[in-house]
């Protein structure tokens, strides 16, 4: 697993920063966010540290890996699969949560105490099922455009068909909108940013409405901006990511 990683000017004093994680989406791999967000000069104002994986594994010569954008290589929703075709390697959510800060920690002055996740469409998805499945290990979550209720939606139907299997209770665990109405966390403090002419959104993949009501429901707060004119793209991204890196900031720094 490769994974992009921005050390702030702060490392020379010798202490350890805190660490924030970005979760791409589909298709993308480690460079993408290092590559286009601008998020660096924000991260550099605060002494953060970014953290970049890729996607997926890549090269396992698992039989179908690679025939499709949205399934398989570049598409590993972030979760541990169970099906036994798939099982052994795509585990991404064991390892963004247990692997990727454990070797972070053993060779980067990173202080695994204060981190913060977030991501976009895919990406976004997984940063809200990493809070929502490890209460008190993030101090905050944020997502742009994320995928807000993959039970519900064609990318994520898909995904845990092949990941999970068929039973749609064990899908459950891994859908934030679901996960919400059985979080028993802290509180906590969501700040999600989607633009209206996404045209995933009118396609039915993100729906953000129901992460809305699922925070309704459980007395969570969700800020949910609805961005005029900006679509899925990156641009939008760069637009609103240093809002994004000062919000994790107040909590990092804390």
């Amino acid at each position: 697993m490769n994974f992009a990683i921005f050390l702030p000017p702060q490392v020379d004093t010798k202490k350890s920063l805190p660490v924030l994680y970005w979760l791409s989406g589909l298709t993308c791999t480690e460079q993408n966010f290092i590559t286009k967000s601008g998020a660096q000069k924000y991260a550099a104002v605060h002494g953060i540290i970014l953290v970049a994986p890729d996607t997926s594994p890549r090269g396992c010569d698992i039989e179908g890996e690679d025939e499709a954008y949205d399934f398989g290589s570049g598409a590993g929703f972030y979760v541990n699969a169970t099906e036994e075709k798939w099982k052994t390697n795509y585990r991404m959510f064991s390892y963004i949560t247990e692997e990727l800060p454990a070797l972070l920690a053993a060779n980067f002055p990173v202080d695994i105490g204060r981190q913060s996740v977030f991501g976009h469409s895919m990406g976004g998805h997984g940063a809200l099922i990493c809070m929502l499945k490890n209460p008190g290990k993030y101090r905050s979550v944020s997502a742009f455009s994320p995928i807000c209720n993959p039970s519900a939606c064609p990318w994520g139907q898909k995904a845990f068909t092949g990941y999970l299997g068929d039973n749609r209770e064990a899908w459950k665990e891994w859908d934030a909108s679901e996960l919400l109405k059985i979080y028993k966390g802290h509180d906590l403090d969501i700040l999600v940013d989607q633009g209206k002419a996404d045209n995933f959104l009118t396609a039915g993949q993100l729906l953000p409405d129901s992460l809305v009501a699922a925070c309704a429901s459980s007395g969570q707060k969700v800020k949910l901006r609805m961005q005029e004119d900006y679509d899925h793209s990156y641009f939008f991204i760069a637009s609103f990511i240093e809002d994004h890196i000062n919000y994790h900031a107040k909590y990092l720094k804390t």
